[in-house]
C-alpha cells in the first residue's frame, strides 16, 4: 500500500505518515478534545499491534497512560507468537500499572522466549510489589497459560524458581504443593532450587520433608539432587550418613562427581578430621574420579587449621605437581596459616609466590598479613602494606579497617585508631561492633573513661547491637581506674538489654574489688556467678586466692583453693605464686617452701615472681630474728 502524503507546511521536506500512525494521531486528539468517552475506546488492538511491529514505541508509550487492562490483553494475545514483540511491548506500557490478569498473562507470553531470565525477571517484580499473594499469582497463571494452549509447566517451575531466587523458599514450596493438587510434576531443577534454598537458609529439616515428598511423587532426584543432600547431611554434622549416601545414590545409578567427594572432603576437614577426609579423597580416586583444586584446598585447610603447616605445604606442592593452578584462596588459606603461627617470612614467601605465578593478591590476602604485622606491633610495616593495597587499585574494606583500628588501639595509639574511623565513616563504609569494641579498649587502656563512656552512649544511639565484649571492655576499663559504682551500673544494663554477662565480666569486676581489699564482696560476686549458671574458672578462683593471700588470710585461701580442686581446676603458676607470696609475708616460710616443691613436682615452673616473694620471706624472717635476738 502507497503512503499517504501530508501537505507541507514550514518544512520543505514531505513527512510520510504510515495509515496506521495518522489513526494514532486522530485517537491522540480526540482523547484532548472529547472528554465524555474512555480514551482507550478510541484506540483499536490493532492499531497497537500494527505500532508495535513497526516498532514505534514512543507512540505505545505516549498512549500508556489511557490504555486499559482489556486492550492490553487483547495486544497480548495478538503478539503471542512474537514474544519478543509482546515483552518490548510490555515494557513500553508500564508494567507496573497493569491489574493481576494482565501482567500473569504478560509473563505467560514471554515464558515462549527461548532465554528463562525475562520472564524470571517479571515474575519477580509481581511476586514483590505484593499486588495478589502467591496463590493468586499461580492461579492467574494457569488461567494464562490455558488461553494460550501452553502444555508445559514451566510458569510455575519459573514462579518457584523466582520465589526461590528472592528467598521467599515458603511460597515457592507453597506453589509446589500447588502443582501437585493440580496433578503437575515439577521439574527436578525445580525442586533442587528450593533444596538449595532450604539448605543456604540452614533449613536442613524442611530440606528432608521437601525430599521425602519428592520420594513420594516419584521425582527422580539428579546428581545435583544428591550433593544437595549430602551437604544437608554435612551441615548436619551426620558425616558417616552422608558418606553412606553415596552408595545410596550409586544404588540408584546416579554416578557421584567429584563436587560428591569435595562436598564431604569439605565438611571432614572443617571439623578438624583431616584423616577422614584423605580416606575419601582416595575413596574418590579409587572410583576414577580425579581431585580437584578445590579438593587439595579443603585438605590444605584443615591442615592448616590443625597447625600441621609442614604438611599443608607438602600437600599445595603435590598437589601443583599433579598440574592443578592454586587459586588465590589457596595461597591465601597457606598465608593465613604461617600468619597465625607468626611465621611472617614464609607468609611473605607465599605472598610473593603468588605473584610470580600471575595471582593477583586479594584484599584478604593484605587483610591478613596486614593483621599478623599488628601482631608483632610492625606498624610502619602494616602502613607500608596498606598504601601497596591501595597502589595496586584494591580498596581497603570493612575488616581492613577494623584491623587497622584494633591494631593501633592495642599497641596504644588512639589518635591513629581514631583517624581510621572518622577515613572509614568518610568512605561511607559503617564501623562493626568489633571496630567500636576496639577505640573503647584503647581509651579505657589510656584511662580515658569519659571520653569511652560518650562513645558508648553513641553507638548505643546508632541502633548498633552491643555484645558482652563491648561491655566487658568498658567494665574493665571502669574496674582499672577505681570506678566501681559505674563498673556495677554497665552490670545492670547489660541486664535491662538482655546480654547475659559471662565469666569474663564477673572476673574482671571480682579483680576490681580485690584491688580495693574487697575480698568479701568478690566472694559473693562468686557465688551469684553460680547461682546465674556461669560456671567460674581459674582465673576466678586466682582472683580470690590472690586477695585473701594479700591480706594474710591464709586460711581462706586454702580454702579456695580446695574448691578450686574440687571443681576440676589444677592450681596453676598464679596460684601458687599467690599462695607463696601469701606465706611469705605471713613468715611462714616452711609451708612456703612446700608449696614451692610441689609446684616443681606437678611440672610447674617458677618464674621470678615465685623467687622473689621467697628471698623477701627470709629477709622477713632474718628482721624477726634479729629483733627478737635484741630484746
Amino acid at each position: 500500500m502507497k503512503p499517504y502524503k501530508i501537505l507541507k507546511h514550514q518544512n520543505p521536506k514531505p513527512f510520510i505518515l504510515i495509515p496506521h500512525q495518522r489513526y494514532l494521531f486522530s485517537a491522540l486528539s480526540s482523547s484532548t478534545s472529547d472528554q465524555s468517552q474512555s480514551p482507550s475506546s478510541k484506540i483499536s488492538p490493532d492499531v497497537l499491534v500494527e505500532s508495535a511491529r513497526s516498532s514505534q514505541w514512543h507512540f505505545i508509550k505516549h498512549l500508556s497512560p489511557n490504555l486499559d487492562s482489556s486492550l492490553i490483553s487483547t495486544v497480548l494475545l495478538n503478539l503471542h507468537k512474537t514474544p519478543e514483540l509482546a515483552l518490548q511491548f510490555t515494557s513500553h506500557v508500564q508494567f507496573h500499572r497493569l491489574d493481576i490478569k494482565t501482567r500473569c498473562l504478560a509473563i505467560a507470553v514471554a515464558s515462549r522466549l527461548p532465554s528463562p531470565k525475562p520472564t524470571l525477571n517479571l515474575l519477580k517484580r509481581t511476586v514483590s510489589s505484593d499486588i495478589a499473594g502467591v496463590a493468586v499469582v499461580f492461579d492467574e497463571l494457569a488461567l494464562a497459560r490455558e488461553r494460550l494452549g501452553i502444555s508445559t509447566t514451566i510458569l510455575f517451575d519459573l514462579l518457584i524458581k523466582a520465589c526461590c531466587e528472592m528467598k521467599r523458599v515458603d511460597e515457592g514450596l507453597e506453589c509446589f504443593y500447588m502443582m501437585k493438587d493440580k496433578g503437575f510434576i515439577p521439574k527436578i531443577e525445580t525442586c533442587n532450587a528450593l533444596l538449595s534454598t532450604f539448605l543456604k537458609l540452614n533449613r536442613t529439616e524442611s530440606a528432608w520433608v521437601l525430599y521425602a515428598e519428592m520420594f513420594k511423587m516419584r521425582i527422580k532426584s539428579s546428581v545435583y539432587t544428591f550433593n544437595i543432600m549430602i551437604n544437608v547431611l554435612c551441615k548436619e554434622g551426620k558425616l558417616k550418613k552422608a558418606k553412606d549416601f553415596i552408595g545410596f545414590m550409586e544404588n540408584l545409578r546416579v554416578n557421584p562427581n567429584v563436587v560428591t567427594y569435595n562436598t564431604i572432603i569439605h565438611a571432614y576437614c572443617s571439623r578438624g578430621r583431616v584423616e577422614g577426609a584423605r580416606f575419601i579423597l582416595n575413596a574418590m580416586r579409587s572410583k576414577g574420579i580425579q581431585p580437584d583444586s578445590y579438593s587439595y584446598s579443603s585438605l590444605i585447610s584443615g591442615m592448616c587449621k590443625d597447625k600441621r603447616l609442614e604438611e599443608a605445604s607438602e600437600m599445595f606442592e603435590k598437589m601443583k605437581e599433579m598440574g592443578l593452578v592454586p587459586s588465590a584462596v589457596t595461597y591465601n588459606i597457606l598465608i593465613d596459616g604461617y600468619c597465625n603461627e607468626g611465621d611472617l617470612g614464609k607468609a611473605f614467601r607465599y605472598r610473593d609466590e603468588m605473584v610470580e605465578q600471575g595471582i593477583s593478591p586479594t584484599v584478604s590476602t593484605y587483610n591478613m598479613l596486614v593483621h599478623a604485622l599488628f601482631m608483632e606491633c610492625k606498624m610502619d610495616e602494616a602502613d607500608d602494606l596498606v598504601k601497596e593495597m591501595e597502589e595496586k587499585g584494591l580498596a581497603p574494606d570493612q575488616i581492613t579497617y577494623s584491623i587497622l583500628i584494633n591494631g593501633y588501639s592495642r599497641c596504644g595509639n588512639v589518635k591513629k585508631a581514631f583517624s581510621f574511623h572518622d577515613e572509614m565513616l568518610t568512605k561511607g563504609i559503617q564501623p562493626t561492633r568489633i571496630t567500636y569494641t576496639s577505640l573503647i579498649y584503647a581509651l579505657s587502656k589510656r584511662n580515658r573513661m569519659t571520653e569511652a563512656d560518650n562513645l558508648f552512649e553513641k553507638i548505643m544511639k546508632k541502633g548498633v547491637a552491643v555484645d558482652v565484649i563491648m561491655f566487658n571492655a568498658l567494665i574493665d576499663g571502669h574496674c582499672a581506674n577505681g570506678n566501681m559504682e559505674r563498673a556495677f551500673s554497665l552490670l545492670k544494663e547489660m541486664d535491662k538489654l538482655n546480654v547475659p554477662p559471662d565469666d569474663v565480666t564477673y572476673n574482671t569486676l571480682m579483680q576490681g574489688h580485690c584491688r580495693e581489699g574487697r575480698v568479701e564482696e568478690a566472694r559473693e560476686l562468686l557465688d551469684e556467678m553460680k547461682r546465674r549458671g556461669i560456671k567460674p574458672d581459674h582465673v576466678s578462683y586466682n582472683t580470690l586466692i590472690s586477695g585473701y593471700s594479700r591480706r594474710g588470710d591464709m586460711k581462706d585461701a586454702l580454702r579456695v583453693r580446695d574448691e578450686m580442686l574440687s571443681t576440676g581446676f589444677n592450681p596453676t603458676l598464679l596460684t601458687y605464686n599467690a599462695l607463696i607470696q601469701g606465706f611469705c609475708h605471713n613468715q611462714e616460710g616452711d609451708i612456703a617452701e612446700e608449696l614451692l616443691k610441689e609446684m616443681i613436682s606437678k611440672g610447674i615452673t617458677p618464674d621470678d615472681s615465685t623467687y622473689l616473694s621467697l628471698i623477701d620471706g627470709m629477709g622477713n624472717i632474718d628482721q624477726s630474728v634479729e629483733s627478737c635476738n635484741s630484746c
